[in-house]
């Protein structure tokens, strides 16, 4: 079979999805000025590539699938399928003026626009009604104001580095995290489809026991009922006897952040010996 090949962005996206490869199975090795990681599958070919160039490059076909924001393929255009948001290095794109700045007064006037997303600009700015010229950055465009631009639009995930360079923002444009594509010929393959559901399956699988812990617990006869009766869990509990008929260990997996609340109720719905442990994969 032909493999799959992975286009992976460098930058701050590829510990993210290192991590979930590693957690999915499939860990991958990167040595020091190199392209081309090493992973644990011999069906996958991977490459690293900036993430502003991963849609174009599936789009033209020369790669099967890929990482990148929801901001770039937005930027880009490109013709691709989105098949999993993963969730993470979550961003906002925004417009921000020089925090002295009087809104009124951009509209008087053309104003410059520093930005790395010269097409997201371009749309907003013209949805808005600005007289603007843009200039493309490439990095560091919140250093512009005020000498070299009147706005800029950039990301950002706190926006604390726009207030330490002295910015407002004055528009959130939209939100962006990193989402796992796929080329149109690769989804048209067989072979292909199949080992691209093979991965999202794991992805999810990661995803989700990420977000959720097993409880386990002991719990007598006679408070049995009570005690299950409504409890959070994917399908149902997991029920067994205790040696000796004296009661039942009860399984949930349930969302982390049930948990401080959860196992104070369970304690005195009668649960003993309560443990919780950390789920690596949870196949919904």
């Amino acid at each position: 079979m032909e493999k799959l090949r992975i286009l992976i962005p460098k930058g701050r996206i590829f510990d993210n999805v290192s991590r979930l490869f590693a957690e999915a199975g499939f860990p991958l090795y990167l040595a020091d000025r190199t392209y081309r990681p090493k992973i644990a599958a011999d069906w996958l070919d991977a490459k690293i590539m900036k993430p502003q160039n991963v849609g174009e490059l599936l789009e033209l076909g020369s790669h099967d699938a890929g990482f990148t924001g929801a901001d770039w393929l937005q930027e880009s255009g490109a013709d691709v399928i989105e098949v999993l948001d993963l969730g993470f290095d979550k961003v906002r794109i925004v417009a921000a003026v020089p925090a002295e700045l009087d809104d009124e007064a951009l509209k008087k006037k053309r104003i410059v626009v520093a930005t790395e997303y010269a097409a997201i600009a371009g749309k907003w700015l013209q949805s808005r009604g600005y007289e603007y010229r843009v200039v493309r950055t490439y990095g560091a465009t919140e250093v512009f104001p005020p000498d070299d631009a009147d706005m800029i639009i950039d990301n950002t995930s706190t926006g604390q580095t726009l207030k330490d360079n002295g910015l407002r923002i004055v528009a959130d444009i939209l939100e962006s995290s990193t989402r796992f594509v796929v080329s149109r010929a690769a989804m048209a393959d067989r072979e292909k489809r199949g080992r691209i559901e093979e991965l999202v399956m794991l992805f999810k699988a990661v995803l989700d026991g990420r977000d959720r812990v097993l409880l386990e617990m002991n719990v007598p006869q006679a408070r049995f009922n009570n005690l299950v009766t409504g409890l959070p869990a994917m399908r149902s509990p997991t029920v067994s006897p205790l040696y000796g008929n004296d009661g039942y260990a009860v399984k949930i997996a349930v969302k982390k952040e049930e948990v401080p609340g959860l196992i104070p109720r369970l304690k005195k719905l009668g649960a003993a010996d309560i443990v919780e442990y950390d789920l690596r994969k949870v196949v919904l």
